[in-house]
């Protein structure tokens, strides 16, 4: 195996504790900081070579996200690192119990295309905060920014304890086989089956952060013109290419009437007249990726935008409308630039639709009436939900990130991505003497013994009386 090697040599690093001291780990964290400051621009520049990314977004997204992650960290870490004591039970009252935050050992971070320094640098942040030695794999598809990550971090980096490895999908098949502590991966749900299946060899625990149909839901009760406005910067930011930008909108025929044209103006007003002129709407990734998404420009009818160009990779904001539920749009995530209607009649049967089909990503609903906003919450499934808004519940490190059910498996964001890192390790240590305590539990048995046990062991619910 080609990387049997290198996997060898981090984990003999690992094994030596070089990673586990906070000041070790908060000087490999500094450095991923320098990192994003001082290659801000080839940043930029790659994901605008391999995306026509605009530095907007690219900055945003890619930049200045990181470094909230990153400095979130930094802030918290020792706090995250300490011990965390727990209750104890009448036997263990003079012992210490606690929960140890202890490093997985060498883990795997496999990023996608789509935002491929956010994607790579906010679970890595999080493996090295807890210890780990990580093993990167960026994505192969966005060739400028693999290379800027394979050349420039590992310069920024302890090499003995971080590698990056660039792999198409044979190598990355090869990288697989080697036993691993930890697998994190963002992607879809059939590559997550696979990097599942190959974790199950050796029993590796793991993180899969996929997509899905994110459904938005608009009440006949709300802005349109605000609503018109968010729904189109998340469907269109990074041109479509979001796991959490909203799938599809779920809205009765009077209100699809009504968002039409205010969708027209919300994307003239971002883009102008001409979408394609814009420096501010990205390209599709790839010709695959293009044809794909063309193909399913034939659901419905286009309503708004449905121009493209094969050689820019150039699909314009697109809105369809009249979808139905057996539409090709409806069959896949879209993860571009197109946004399709689909009619029912009352929130009910939105709510109905949405339980019907997988549980995704996240779950947007637009509403005047907060009651609407609660309903659509506790009567749905989803990784994530943002009421009135799309997108913006990922930009809080206060809240945990992460699918359920074909949508993903996992967690992080701020003090989770910590946590999913750190094996939470259950200790005892408990006093060599005063062994009279622990005599009712030894044999022989008997009724006294058992009710000294029972009244030393037992947990009572809170508010019940005991009548003697």
């Amino acid at each position: 195996n080609p990387y049997a090697g290198l996997v060898s040599r981090l984990r003999a690093a690992w094994l030596t504790g070089k990673t586990r001291p906070m000041e070790y780990r908060v000087a490999q964290l500094e450095a991923l900081g320098r990192f994003l400051d001082e290659k801000k621009q080839d940043i930029l520049e790659a994901t605008s070579l391999d995306m026509s990314k605009p530095s907007f977004e690219a900055y945003f997204s890619e930049v200045l996200l990181c470094k909230n992650e990153l400095n979130d960290t930094l802030n918290n870490l020792s706090c995250w690192m300490k011990d965390e004591h727990v209750e104890k039970n009448l036997v263990t009252q003079l012992d210490s119990a606690f929960i140890r935050k202890d490093p997985y050992g060498v883990v795997l971070i496999i990023a996608p295309w789509n935002y491929p320094i956010h994607l790579l640098l906010v679970p890595l942040i999080g493996a090295i905060a807890a210890g780990n030695c990580v093993i990167i794999k960026p994505s192969e598809t966005t060739k400028n920014t693999e290379k800027l990550v394979a050349e420039a971090l590992p310069c920024y980096l302890d090499k003995d304890c971080y590698a990056v490895v660039t792999a198409g999908v044979e190598e990355t098949t090869k990288l697989l086989e080697n036993k691993f502590d930890y697998i994190f991966f963002t992607g879809t749900p059939t590559v997550g089956r696979i990097i599942m299946t190959a974790a199950a060899k050796h029993l590796t625990p793991v993180t899969l952060e996929l997509g899905g149909k994110n459904p938005c839901y608009v009440s006949d009760n709300c802005e349109v013109h605000n609503v018109a406005r968010r729904v189109a910067w998340g469907r269109f930011f990074n041109a479509g290419q979001t796991c959490i930008a909203p799938d599809y909108i779920l809205c009765s025929v009077e209100m699809q009437d009504k968002l039409m044209p205010a969708l027209r103006e919300a994307i003239t007003e971002f883009y102008g007249p001409n979408p394609k002129e814009s420096p501010d709407f990205a390209r599709i990734v790839g010709d695959k990726q293009f044809r794909r998404i063309q193909a399913l420009l034939g659901s419905g009818r286009v309503a708004i935008g449905g121009q493209t160009d094969e050689q820019e990779r150039y699909i314009a904001p697109t809105v369809l409308a009249d979808v139905k539920a057996s539409d090709p749009a409806m069959q896949e995530e879209i993860f571009g630039p197109i946004l399709p209607i689909v009619v029912v009649a009352n929130m009910d049967e939105a709510i109905d639709f949405i339980n019907a089909r997988p549980r995704p990503l996240a779950l947007y609903v637009f509403s005047c009436d907060n009651k609407v906003v609660r309903e659509v919450l506790e009567r749905t499934s989803s990784g994530g939900f943002c009421g009135n808004d799309t997108l913006m519940h990922v930009t809080l490190t206060s809240l945990p990130f992460g699918g359920i059910g074909n949508s993903g498996l996992g967690k992080y964001h701020g003090k989770f991505t910590f946590d999913t890192f750190t094996h939470h390790r259950s200790c005892l240590h408990r006093n060599m003497g005063l062994e009279a305590i622990n005599c009712p539990r030894y044999p022989p048995y008997n009724q006294q013994k058992l009710g000294l046990l029972t009244a030393a062991f037992e947990i009572k619910r809170r508010g019940m009386c005991t009548l003697l």
